[in-house]
């Protein structure tokens, strides 16, 4: 909990900061002899298990390495829980320190003994045998870096790191009896930046299986030997160990991340950009000349009527000029969703610039979750401004209620889910619920930061004033005609977020897997071009169906503004229903409520975001159509 605070401040007070480097980005020289610490963390559920490329994820559980049922050795002081970030938390992290005694270039491919434990009972073979059949893997830190298997990838013959390695062997023959890998050969790579410093640039475990007698001396032979098998029906004795090789290596420190952050088909961000790009092309074209042809069109004709004379204009868009800025139904919570969706965007933003100049590196642990979590909170006086000046400009008088929903509303909302999500997490013996202390951290964040600055930010908005319209709006309200079916809401917001999502949903993949598949993402230069694409296809496809629903003289765009700007969400969550078809296998009740509980928050994260860059886009492009007409 210190290291959070620390790091909030660090964050909020960047002007103190002497450092040269990132943190968790400072190089750590070893010299013979000197200990080098192995951490572990949270037991993960694979999403590719070891010799089947089309497993699936089988569970959304994760459990804490010291898991008594698990009976790994723990080491003999104690577990110790190594401090985290607000983000780490967040993310599942529960690092602890190991029993394993590694010294910089000593026992060099010698077998060593962690540990035997001789009371692995019925239950806690089961319990064993279960997480092995659903591909959980183990996740071990050495100097910041994560411990990996070596891999091949089957498309370009490149070898890579892939994070974490197998708990057991649950293939082939051990299908119906699993078997538990008990030994650990852990190759340590080092590169030698002068001739008596070390720095570990690589992190490499064969994991193996070996059974017979668990009693006698270990021989660490994993050619000959038997799988370990455990029993569910009796008690048994676990001889864990481990063997330590070093490696020198030609990476160098700066880069020996590489390995790690494996592309497996760069073919295809590349094809979801050009795509992108080639439907922002063609939207940005088709919204030109509808503006520049007919909507100039329009504007040369009406400019040109003698308004002395009494002419009937009773064509196109002009018709509702005196309905178009008509406060429309429930003005509070549109500018509510308006405000918070402009305060999300602004943290996306923000964030997306700080992992671009390279801060939200993966060797800062949870760097991600804690900045958005920052972003957010200062950005409240930007959700507070949005809302109030979109409240006054629809209407709105109730000022007071509107600054005070914009600053509850959401996170209470999310709060909620969270909460309930984390209960569930809890009920399962998760390791991925949050504890108390964070919990009552976000809380504090949300509400004694982000509320006050929400309302300092609702003050001003409401100082600035409504925005001015144009054209006056009439007392008595026209009748709507009948208006084409593609233009009503929900059909209206289903085929225009089509393109937004066809502009993302490859980038969606490996955001997914990020988030459900413990997969570490990084590309983000591909992410922010994808996020920037996103939002200029939601402003122009808007704008587009706003001129289209003007010229059926229907005048109530604006909800409709905010729905057709957020039509992607629900293919959001379509693809997150085939994600779960095609790439996840839950099994159990827990699992599929986390999945959609926090696919849901998701998607209306994706929403607020996407609906208000339609809708700000809409009236920026209404307030320009009708400043550009003579109103008698």
């Amino acid at each position: 909990m210190r290291l959070v605070l620390a790091a909030t401040i660090a964050f909020l007070s960047p002007i103190c900061i002497q450092a040269f480097y990132l943190p968790g980005a400072a190089p750590h020289d070893y010299v013979v002899g000197q200990q080098v610490d192995l951490f572990v963390n949270a037991l993960t559920p694979m999403l590719i298990s070891k010799n089947n490329t089309n497993s699936k994820l089988k569970s959304m559980i994760n459990y804490e390495y010291y898991e008594p049922k698990l009976k790994f050795c723990v080491p003999d002081d104690g577990a110790i829980k190594q401090p985290e970030s607000l983000g780490s938390i967040l993310f599942g992290d529960r690092i602890f320190n190991s029993k394993y005694d590694i010294k910089m270039q000593k026992d060099n491919g010698t077998c060593q003994t962690l540990c035997k434990q001789s009371d692995v009972t019925a239950d806690d073979a089961k319990f064993i045998n279960d997480r092995i059949r659903e591909d959980y893997a183990l996740n071990w830190l050495v100097d910041g870096l994560p411990a990996a298997e070596m891999k091949k990838d089957s498309k370009t013959g490149e070898l890579f790191y892939d994070l974490g390695f197998n708990l057991g062997n649950n293939d082939g023959p051990f299908e119906d009896y699993p078997a538990l890998n008990n030994h650990y050969d852990i190759v340590l790579k080092y590169h030698k930046p002068t001739e008596n410093t070390y720095r570990i640039v690589g992190v490499l475990v064969w994991p193996s299986s070996i059974g017979g007698s668990q009693t006698g001396e270990p021989t660490c032979d994993t050619q000959n030997a038997t799988p370990l098998v455990l029993s569910e029906t009796e008690t048994q004795t676990v001889h864990y160990t481990y063997r330590v090789t070093w490696s020198e290596s030609d990476t160098t420190w700066a880069t020996r991340w590489d390995n790690y952050l494996h592309i497996f088909d760069p073919r295809i961000h590349w094809f979801s950009l050009i795509n992108s790009f080639v439907i922002v092309l063609f939207l940005c074209v088709m919204v030109s000349m509808i503006l520049v042809r007919s909507v100039s069109r329009d504007i040369s004709r009406y400019n040109a009527i003698d308004l002395s004379e009494d002419v009937q204009e009773d064509w196109g868009w002009k018709l509702v000029h005196g309905e178009v800025f008509r406060t429309p139904q429930n003005p509070m919570v549109l500018s509510v969703m308006v405000g918070n969706g402009a305060q999300l965007c602004s943290m996306v933003g923000v964030t997306l610039v700080f992992a671009l100049m390279g801060f939200l590196s993966p060797s800062n642990r949870g760097s991600l979750a804690t900045v958005m979590m920052v972003c957010w909170t200062l950005f409240g006086g930007i959700g507070g401004y949005f809302s109030s000046r979109v409240y006054a400009s629809l209407g709105g008088t109730n000022r007071k209620k509107n600054s005070f929903l914009t600053a509850t509303v959401l996170p209470s909302f999310v709060f909620i889910i969270v909460f309930l999500l984390n209960l569930c997490l809890l009920v399962a013996g998760s390791s991925g619920a949050v504890p108390f202390g964070t919990m009552l951290l976000i809380v504090v964040l949300w509400f004694g930061i982000s509320a006050p600055l929400s309302a300092i930010g609702s003050y001003f908005g409401s100082k600035q004033g409504a925005i001015h319209h144009p054209v006056r709006v009439n007392q008595i309200p026209r009748q709507i005609p009948p208006g084409p079916k593609y233009l009503r809401p929900w059909a209206a917001a289903l085929l225009s977020g089509i393109l937004p999502f066809g502009a993302a949903f490859v980038e969606l993949y490996f955001v997914l897997s990020s988030l459900f598949a413990s997969r570490a993402y990084y590309a983000f230069g591909f992410l922010a071009l994808t996020a920037g694409v996103v939002a200029l296809t939601t402003a122009t496809v808007t704008i587009l169906f706003t001129y289209f629903v003007l010229c059926a003289e229907e005048y109530r765009w604006h909800w409709r503004a905010f729905l057709t700007g957020g039509g992607s969400a629900f293919w959001v969550f379509a693809y997150g229903l085939f994600y779960w078809a095609s790439r996840l296998s839950l099994d159990s009740l827990s699992s599929v409520f986390i999945y959609l509980g926090y696919l849901f928050l998701l998607t209306l994260l994706d929403f607020l975001v996407t609906g208000t860059i339609g809708f700000l886009a809409s009236y920026w492009a209404v307030r320009r159509l009708y400043s550009a007409i003579r109103i008698d």
